[in-house]
């Protein structure tokens, strides 16, 4: 105890500095984690409040989870779900890395830093703003592509009506709107490389893609792995605006724009089913753990220095 106490003492300055985080975690983490039974329970409304509410409403086991993915619409969105995350992360490790070493290697670092605010600026836009900014691109009447079609003499497409091109235009509005965000990581980590070992590097004789290769790359390699595992984590949540707000929710377009929160969100919205909504969280937090730890374990099993834990 007394170990435990002079450890507190010596370390107070810390303790303190993460005592706010601390708080936060503890109120909007894990005390809601005991809400999870709602996803077992057949949820009604009590008069005597929420907890009322949980403890009066009838307990129904898996039934939530049963109705969740008994409609002929659980596969797709599930697909759909992983399928864009899984070419989020894939395309999106990809563009940061490289937009990371790119702003890395303009000598002039006045331009580099207007490069790195103009490609960070989109990621502040919320997806409102940019599904109306989308819209002003695709609208059939008014849209920039139709207009420039229509003055070439070609005909004019109906984008919101059309699920083709849509896989598309919603990898390429996510990475617009999150890749110069990704890459500061990067850029910071490659500014903490020792400049010593390029400089090794040049007087061998490496030019500068031998550089990339053989010291950025490496020295990136751990960050690079840590943000994905828990990218992975997160592979079964979707971004609910991108695939709500970017393609207004036209109902001509959900074989390719509905996922699991947006079919949630609509199920919440016309029947108040909360138990279901609630099952549906449990299951993507449950898959994410699952995934993580696998992932975690299969490259601890190659390099231990790479793992989370």
């Amino acid at each position: 105890m007394k170990g435990v106490l002079k450890d507190i003492s010596r370390n107070k300055a810390m303790l303190i500095m993460v005592l706010p985080a601390t708080i936060w975690f503890l109120f909007f983490s894990y005390l809601p984690m005991a809400g999870t039974i709602i996803a077992f329970k057949e949820y009604r409304y009590h008069r005597d409040g929420f907890l009322a509410s949980i403890i009066n409403s009838k307990w129904v086991g898996l039934k939530n989870f049963e109705f969740l993915f008994s409609t002929k619409d659980a596969f797709l969105i599930t697909k759909n779900t992983l399928l864009y995350n899984t070419v989020f992360i894939v395309i999106g490790l990809v563009l940061a890395v490289g937009l990371a070493i790119i702003l890395s290697e303009i000598a002039n670092k006045k331009l580099a830093k207007l490069y790195q605010t103009g490609m960070f600026l989109p990621y502040f836009l919320s997806w409102v703003i940019v599904g109306y900014f989308v819209f002003s691109f695709l609208s059939f009447d008014k849209g920039m592509i139709n207009q420039i079609a229509k003055a070439f003499g070609l005909t004019a497409t109906q984008w919101y009506n059309d699920p083709t091109y849509w896989p598309l235009i919603l990898t390429l509005v996510f990475l617009w709107k999150t890749i110069g965000y990704n890459s500061v990581v990067y850029l910071a980590a490659i500014m903490g490389i020792d400049k010593s070992l390029y400089e090794a590097a040049m007087i061998d004789g490496a030019n500068k893609w031998q550089q990339i290769r053989h010291i950025t790359v490496p020295m990136l390699t751990p960050l690079i792995t840590i943000l994905t595992l828990l990218a992975i984590g997160r592979i079964f949540y979707a971004d609910f605006g991108l695939f709500y707000q970017v393609p207004r929710n036209s109902g001509t377009l959900f074989s390719v724009t509905n996922v699991i929160d947006t079919y949630v969100y609509r199920g919440l919205k016309f029947t108040g089913e909360i138990g279901m909504t609630s099952a549906a969280g449990l299951y993507q937090s449950f898959v994410g753990f699952v995934l993580v730890i696998t992932s975690n374990a299969i490259v601890r099993r190659f390099n231990k220095d790479n793992a989370l834990y």
